[in-house]
């Protein structure tokens, strides 16, 4: 988890290219931007010549920085030095006469060359643009002129009304209604030459509007650390760069606003440069003048507090006021590292959102099932907000501040006949976004809750005093959260009475509120103890020497004669058996395969249907018939002296290569038959299967080394896993134990936690987990947060 703050936040800087006069660097915030030394975060870095290069070239810029002491990244001093500030705010002239205008450097980088590399070209236009200035990285969201050459988009024209390059032009809020007239007589000498100097001044404004800005970069310029740089980048373009650019886009569309009022930034500047004025003071005149400045200064210092960053754009057709923010993290999964444990520090600590999956998310009604609202300010005080706007929109708002509590789920408050499920959802999220709340899981008096190892102890004397305006005849907060850590139980088992309860669920959710508690859940794992494994084991392995049941009964001779060859299967022997055939196959015992005649082939099909019927001798009566009716072609070949014609056929092996592959195919048939019987010899001395009404309990000598078996998503299961499942849920004794076990096994995953079972599934608590306790001796737990 990373954070945007000031120290990987350096700048912000607004950057447009025009098509007569090139890119212009217009405006960045904070105003002085000191050079950044690649050795303070990366040491092994400072060696490299480019950033030994990059610091000298910095240094004539700001030669008094090391006789005064630094400067921070805002302006500041560190360490004292109160004449600093002046050397970085006043021009400077050099020997040679060269003015340096304070505000035409950031970083040590000049703007009129930063103005050039971060004027990207069309290919970049809407999407990411990352420029690395070891160690600074810029990131954008470059935005060009459209293809017509003007910003504007040429309005459609209704049916019957003429086309007009002028309506295209003039913003719609500021268009006159169109007035019918009649039609006009023949133009005379004096109107055609007041036409031709309106069509000459509208040629010139629009090559104007054509051919001034192509292109502005609202460029956010960075320092991250090498390990949050991915994760950093994506945050602030998604939700930061994308937005704001395309906010800027819709105002210069629409009123030509960015423009405008960089023309009149870029014309300030240039008279500051003139009169020699100082940086602070010019500063302090752009941003009281123009709003696009100001949208610069506030979008900075918002995202590097982590605040909501609401701009005010005093556009030519109104007011804009877009919001944008990068979305607080309100909860942490582990124990933050130590660099973010400052900012991370009384956080919730849960993962009950971090073991969200796809597969949840997609599934309807999961979320409204198992989260509830956690308003962040007192409820009172927001219900007043809402009805001080006057907005008779508000009003259902108000409904739902009160409807929703902790306590209840969405899917609970939609219930309701005020609200309906979608008005919840959307009221829910609008108090997300402006943190006036957060998404829990529904408090519980039953469910177990303990102290936080993430709480800031640091805030304990401030938070005792306002727990004790909140709840004056609760316990002291220190003496509650010193009992609350000490052996987790239920919530409830800290109420004096059932009467309290209620109180005590309003002092919970203030504890949460501030992450001085968290929930401890249960997650579980199906565990499969080594009787249900040898059961199975013992169960395939019967099937295996049994064979597949044939389709023909072995009983019946014309039934076996008639079927044909074409349309049965050879039946199958073992997996095991194959792969040793297979071995035998390819050591070659005399010659490789032949191949047999149709007639030969046939008996061999029909000797192996007629010995199909016999357990595990399907495959030994297959090869042993191919071998007789080898022979018996033999035999038939050497009394009649001649052999059948080939032409146009395969060719027929020779007598002597006959009679091989059918001594082969009888020793093959001989050994496999040895194997199937040691096997089924072994098979019947093992041990039968005997059911224990506890498996966990069970020391037979002949579970001895085997491991119990640890299913790690019982709704994924494949293969020997679902025979367990299937082994255990005949077990249950219960036949509604029986039924559920099925739909509880989708939750024994390590990431649900049992206690949203009856939630999820609409089940009163009590029911849920007395068929919990039931599956208990196939199920390992485990407790966290």
């Amino acid at each position: 988890m990373s954070f945007v703050n000031p120290d990987n936040l350096i700048a912000v800087a607004l950057v447009i290219n025009r098509s007569r006069d090139g890119p212009a660097f217009v405006f960045h915030y904070p105003p002085v931007v000191l050079p950044v030394s690649a050795d303070a975060d990366y040491p092994g870095d400072a060696a490299d010549s480019e950033d030994m290069l990059l610091e000298r070239l910095s240094r004539p810029l700001f030669r008094d920085a090391d006789d005064h002491g630094s400067l921070s990244k805002h302006g500041g001093t560190r360490g004292g030095g109160g004449n600093n500030r002046h050397s970085y705010d006043e021009h400077t002239m050099s020997d040679s006469g060269t003015q340096t205008v304070p505000w035409e450097s950031v970083a040590g980088f000049p703007t009129r060359d930063l103005a050039s590399i971060l004027t990207p070209a069309r290919p970049y236009h809407k999407k990411l643009f990352q420029l690395s200035l070891d160690p600074l990285l810029c990131v954008s969201y470059p935005i060009h002129v459209p293809e017509s050459g003007k910003w504007k988009r040429a309005k459609k024209n209704k049916p019957g009304r003429p086309s007009s390059v002028a309506d295209d032009e003039i913003p719609a809020t500021s268009r006159a209604p169109s007035i019918a007239v009649s039609a006009p007589s023949a133009p005379t000498d004096s109107d055609g030459a007041v036409d031709k100097e309106k069509d000459k001044d509208k040629k010139e404004e629009d090559e104007e509007k054509r051919s001034s800005m192509t292109m502005f970069n609202l460029v956010f310029i960075l320092q991250p650390k090498k390990d949050q740089t991915r994760e950093l980048v994506d945050a602030l373009y998604a939700n930061i760069a994308k937005k704001v650019n395309k906010a800027f886009k819709y105002s210069q569309q629409h009123s030509d606003f960015v423009w405008k009022e960089s023309k009149k930034i870029l014309a300030t500047k240039d008279r500051a440069r003139e009169d020699r004025k100082r940086m602070s003071q010019l500063w302090k005149e752009l941003l009281q003048q123009y709003s696009l400045a100001a949208s610069v200064h506030d979008i900075f210092e918002a995202v590097s507090q982590n605040r909501i960053a609401t701009l005010h754009l005093d556009t030519a057709a109104g007011v804009l006021s877009p919001s944008v923010q990068i979305p607080a993290p309100f909860y942490v999964a582990d124990l933050p590292l130590p660099d973010e444990a400052r900012r991370a520090r009384g956080l919730w600590l849960t993962t009950a959102n971090a073991f969200l999956t796809q597969d949840a998310l997609e599934e309807p009604g999961f979320l409204d099932r198992n989260f509830g609202l956690l308003l962040m300010e007192d409820e009172k005080k927001i219900i007043a907000e809402l009805q001080a706007d006057g907005d008779p929109s508000a009003l259902p708002m108000v409904e739902f501040v009160r409807l929703s509590k902790p306590t209840m789920s969405f899917y609970q408050v939609g219930q309701s006949n005020i609200l309906s499920l979608s008005q919840v959802r959307k009221f829910a999220q609008h108090f997300i976004f402006w943190r006036r709340a957060i998404a829990i899981p529904p408090l519980h008096a039953r469910d177990t809750y303990v102290v936080s190892p993430n709480c800031d102890l640091s805030r304990l004397p401030e938070a005792s005093a306002s727990w004790q305006r909140a709840f004056p005849l609760a316990p002291p907060l220190a003496n509650l959260l010193s009992d609350m850590s000490v052996c987790p139980r239920p919530y409830k088992t800290f109420c004096p009475s059932k009467v309290h309860r209620p109180l005590y669920l309003r002092m919970l959710a203030w504890l949460v509120r501030g992450g001085w508690v968290t929930q401890l859940c249960t997650f579980a794992y199906v565990v499969v103890w080594p009787e249900i494994v040898y059961q199975v084991d013992y169960e395939m392995e019967a099937e295996e020497l049994e064979g597949p049941t044939p389709s023909t009964s072995p009983h019946s001779a014309g039934a076996v004669s008639s079927v044909s060859p074409m349309s049965t299967a050879v039946p199958t022997r073992p997996h095991n058996q194959l792969s040793r055939l297979d071995d035998d196959d390819q050591d070659g015992d005399e010659v490789g395969a032949a191949v047999l005649s149709p007639a030969s082939t046939s008996s061999a099909l029909s000797a192996s249907l007629a010995h199909a019927g016999e357990p595990g001798k399907g495959r030994q009566a297959s090869i042993a018939s191919t071998a007789s009716a080898s022979a018996s072609d033999v035999t038939a070949t050497t009394a009649s002296g001649s052999l059948p014609s080939t032409a146009g056929a395969v060719p027929i092996p020779s007598t002597t290569e006959r009679a091989a592959e059918a001594a082969r195919l009888a020793r093959i048939a001989q050994r496999v038959s040895r194997e199937a019987a040691d096997k089924a010899a072994a098979h019947a001395r093992k041990v039968v299967p005997e059911v224990t009404a506890h498996p966990s309990t069970n020391r037979s000598a002949h579970l001895a080394g085997i491991a119990p078996h640890i299913i790690l998503d019982a709704k994924k299961t494949t293969g020997p896993e679902s025979r367990y499942l299937a082994a255990i849920a005949s077990r249950l004794r219960d036949d509604r134990i029986r039924q559920a076990w099925a739909t509880m096994c989708r939750y024994f995953d390590g990431h649900s936690a049992l206690e949203r079972i009856a939630l999820q599934e609409e089940m009163k608590r009590k029911e849920a987990w007395t068929l919990l306790t039931a599956m208990s001796e196939y199920l390992i737990c485990t407790r966290h947060w």
